[in-house]
């Protein structure tokens, strides 16, 4: 398999792999997975996903082929970094729609924090519930982040735009808030 470690006679490589223990070969088989995903680029298929959202819904990202859709991975609801993310979508709500666009915010919150989240702020799109990181670790979101010095995986704030034939159109790494929403709407 692609992503399996090549094997080898060589006793030095199979001795080297045996010191080490289950855990380290799974966690560095995940980063390389992680890094190989992390590289989706304008013009690679958009990953397909069926995932719960937010009112009791599934959401199946292929039943959207045929509009836009602007796909944002943000860390947590009800922070303050993504409540003004979430209601900037919220305020160009009618824009997006205007263009055939459809906005999904990604987390990895609960369908309970994200039912929350989105009755509070009045969102009128869905919100997905990606609590064991797949959907976000597919398109690159899921990553190594640092804050007061301490590394951890978490979601690094990514705006992906799919086009109506499920291939992406554009994507936004490491999104500053401020002004992003407007920076989107200037480029469908």
């Amino acid at each position: 398999a692609p992503n399996e470690p090549q094997s080898s006679d060589n006793g030095s490589d199979q001795g080297q792999q045996a010191s080490q223990t289950g855990e380290q070969i799974i966690a560095t088989r995940r980063l390389a997975d992680i890094l190989r995903l992390a590289m989706l680029a304008v013009g690679d298929s958009a990953p397909d996903f069926s995932a719960k959202t937010d009112g009791g819904g599934q959401l199946r990202l292929s039943d959207l082929r045929g509009q836009r859709v602007v796909l944002y991975f943000y860390p947590k609801d009800n922070t303050p970094g993504c409540t003004t993310e979430a209601c900037a979508f919220r305020d160009a709500h009618e824009e997006f729609s205007a263009q055939n666009c459809a906005v999904v915010g990604v987390s990895a919150d609960s369908i309970k924090s994200h039912e929350r989240f989105s009755t509070r702020h009045q969102l009128p799109f869905r919100l997905v519930s990606d609590p064991d990181h797949k959907i976000s670790e597919s398109y690159g979101a899921w990553r190594q982040k640092t804050l007061f010095g301490r590394q951890y995986m978490g979601i690094v704030r990514s705006t992906f735009v799919i086009g109506a034939d499920g291939r992406i159109e554009a994507t936004y790494d490491r999104v500053n808030v401020a002004g992003h929403i407007d920076e989107v709407l200037a480029n469908l």
